[in-house]
């Protein structure tokens, strides 16, 4: 009898796959090498995508803010790019940076830019006047005056956006699936096409968590990079 129970419980373990269940504690067990490369992939463009993003934006918004005439040209340029198809955009570049990952993050950079660009703008329009100007009477201009006083004050509305861009990256990474490049995206085309649901299950749960820590973390970047905004509602 003490032989029966193992042999029994396996096989009930192992039947979560016969059953294609779409909770699979064993598909997670066999196939954590395929999980773990396709969620370092996920992690690697998004980080990429939104950093590279952020660089960019930060130069526009600062164009944008310093001449006028700027402004409306590079809010409508990446309000336009915002708007294009994912499918078109990835095949567009397809034919310049090939089936690679370069493709998915500098489409997503592209992605970025009306949310982070608009974010670091408002922000740096926040400043009070007064503020940047005794800023200046104390000798900071350019560069050390944006980094030492008009970026720091920017950035909770900064923090919003990065925020928000973020969590639409690591969802729209998984549109790279159709360049081979999605991260998780991956394991759910895979899924889909072979009707494995425990795959596309555990791929999109992973999405999602992968969105909430992205999203935590920032939150507790920002409480860290602004400790003057504790407690502030």
């Amino acid at each position: 009898m003490a032989l029966h129970g193992p042999v029994h419980t396996a096989t009930l373990t192992d039947d979560c796959l016969v059953r294609n269940d779409w909770v699979c504690a064993e598909y997670v067990r066999t196939r954590s090498d395929d999980i773990v490369d396709a969620l370092v992939e996920h992690v690697g463009i998004t980080v990429t995508s939104v950093a590279g993003g952020f660089v960019l934006a930060l130069v526009l918004a600062v164009l944008a803010r310093s001449w006028p005439r700027l402004r409306a040209l590079i809010l409508g340029t990446s309000t336009v790019l915002y708007t294009v198809p994912s499918l078109v955009m990835f095949s567009l570049l397809l034919s310049v940076t090939g089936l690679t990952a370069t493709t998915v993050i500098v489409g997503l950079i592209l992605y970025t830019l009306t949310i982070l660009v608009r974010g670091i703008l408002t922000g740096l329009e926040g400043v009070p006047p007064d503020v940047r100007e005794a800023a200046v009477g104390m000798g900071y201009d350019g560069l050390r005056l944006l980094r030492k006083v008009e970026l720091p004050l920017a950035m909770p509305a900064v923090y919003a956006a990065l925020r928000v861009a973020t969590v639409s990256t690591v969802a729209m990474t998984t549109i790279g699936m159709i360049v081979g490049h999605g991260g998780l995206g991956n394991l759910i085309d895979r899924g889909l096409d072979s009707n494995f649901r425990a795959e596309v299950l555990t791929a999109s749960v992973l999405c999602v968590v992968l969105a909430l820590v992205a999203d935590l973390l920032l939150v507790g970047l920002q409480r860290w990079r602004t400790p003057w905004r504790r407690g502030v509602s």
